[in-house]
């Protein structure tokens, strides 16, 4: 068999038509066009938000969230605009396109609910961005850092650097506790007993002395001490400071109750136990009547 049959088959083999789309032929060479397209435009697209987000909009004086959601658009727009492409090049036209999406709506009024709340959800936060990459949230009683935003999903690393998925529309049908949102700075209370023994100023020097000598202790709000509460067997101090980052709390409430160990010591300041006073009563005899059987 000579070359030129070879090719004859190859080429028959490659026009042979699978289906059809409102008229439009769809052979085995339209589909492998259509993939080698799609597979450039999203190599493109991801190309692009990488370029974007590590080169380019670092140079501009817009916080990270900002810049994650600028590349993650930048990449779906280059996706779409290939998607259209793509189909044209293979001689579906934007009427097939119309018979393919009302195919697609149909199967997502009967189980792509979820997808499609996802979809519309991952919208909403990367243009409304009530959270964005870098942020501490807290959902459904998980905390962690916002790594990624995605058009299905978000993906939050905890405090125990493990990468939760979340579907895009808890963000926004549900309450998220976001510390991060605007402000990354965040008021920190510290609760501690004191005897009632004690002296009330020497209390108060003492927790002052302890938040003045923390560098991490912003100036302005400046620090507060409370007496909160009378408690069974304490006064209830709490200390009151504002730290520069969330995420730091952890770390300083750990540093703020060693230095007031250390500080109570040094001030002869006694931290209570709890304990409880038991009165005992004497019993009361009672007289005992001496009863007879009849017999």
């Amino acid at each position: 068999m000579e070359l030129s049959e070879y090719l004859s088959g190859i080429q028959d083999f490659l026009s042979l038509q699978l289906f059809s789309l409102q008229d439009t032929p769809v052979t085995i060479m339209s589909l492998v066009i259509f993939i080698v397209f799609i597979t450039f435009f999203l190599f493109l697209g991801s190309f692009t938000r990488r370029f974007l987000q590590s080169k380019l909009l670092d140079k501009f004086e817009i916080d990270a969230g900002l810049k994650y959601t600028l590349s993650r658009v930048a990449q779906y727009i280059i996706v779409v605009i290939g998607l259209l492409i793509s189909f044209q090049f293979v001689g579906i036209n934007l009427t097939s396109l119309a018979v393919i999406f009302g195919l697609l709506s149909v199967g997502i009024g009967f189980g792509l609910q979820n997808i499609t709340a996802n979809f519309i959800s991952g919208l909403i936060i990367m243009f409304e961005r009530p959270i964005s990459v870098g942020d501490r949230v807290d959902v459904s009683g998980i905390e962690g850092d916002v790594t990624e935003i995605s058009i299905r999903s978000t993906k939050i690393r905890t405090l125990n650097n493990v990468s939760i998925i979340v579907p895009n529309s808890q963000f926004v049908e549900n309450n998220v506790v976001n510390y991060s949102h605007g402000d990354p700075t965040f008021r920190l209370d510290i609760n501690v007993g004191v005897s009632y023994s004690s002296n009330l100023d020497d209390v108060l020097k003492a927790l002052n002395e302890v938040a003045e000598g923390h560098s991490k202790v912003m100036k302005s709000p400046k620090h507060q001490v409370h007496l909160t509460n009378f408690g069974d067997s304490s006064w209830d101090m709490q200390l009151r400071v504002w730290i520069p980052n969330v995420k730091d709390r952890y770390v300083l409430r750990n540093e703020f109750h060693q230095a007031i160990v250390r500080k109570f010591e040094e001030m002869d300041i006694e931290i209570p136990f709890p304990q409880r006073d038991l009165h005992v009563r004497s019993s009361v005899n009672l007289p005992v009547e001496n009863s007879s059987s009849e017999s």
